[in-house]
């Protein structure tokens, strides 16, 4: 598959998933080329994919983004442990999500269990990732990061 369908894949899928999965109105701004290391000041689910696309999916976002979702999504502000929780689902929920609107073009991916990263951290071990910021009306920016293997 050329890399220019499959970054439109990916690109379009995720989109596709976080408009399933969150019950915001979606911005979606340009994406834009990142070379290592990622940074990260605030909470971030990593998760990999193997199958016709390989690679890793990270969703970063503060943690009041965070909470204004997990509250949205089960009427009440969740905190600490709980929190964290929530992060590690969503991000199931997107990744899962993605990977159902990919099967249905033919292209099979497998997910990773998520795994939550909190506080400041650099992420190396790519060498470039495309970061698509996704602004969730009246809750904050979600950085969608898309490290696919060529």
């Amino acid at each position: 598959m050329e890399i220019n369908t499959i970054i439109t894949k990916v690109l379009n899928g995720t989109i596709l998933a976080v408009k399933s999965v969150t019950p915001f109105s979606l911005d979606v701004q340009t994406p834009s080329l990142i070379r290592q290391p990622f940074e990260q000041e605030s909470i971030s689910i990593l998760i990999g994919m193997t199958g016709d696309i390989r690679g890793r999916i990270i969703i970063e976002g503060t943690n009041g983004c965070m909470i204004k979702i997990g509250e949205s999504m089960f009427g009440m502000p969740l905190e600490g442990e709980m929190l964290e929780s929530f992060a590690a689902e969503l991000g199931n929920m997107l990744a899962g999500n993605f990977a159902t609107s990919l099967a249905g073009e033919n292209t099979l991916i497998d997910i990773t269990p998520p795994t939550v990263i909190v506080g400041n951290t650099k992420m190396f071990g790519f060498h470039e990732a495309i970061n698509l910021p996704i602004s969730l009306k009246g809750v904050g920016t979600l950085h969608i990061i898309l490290m696919i293997e060529m």
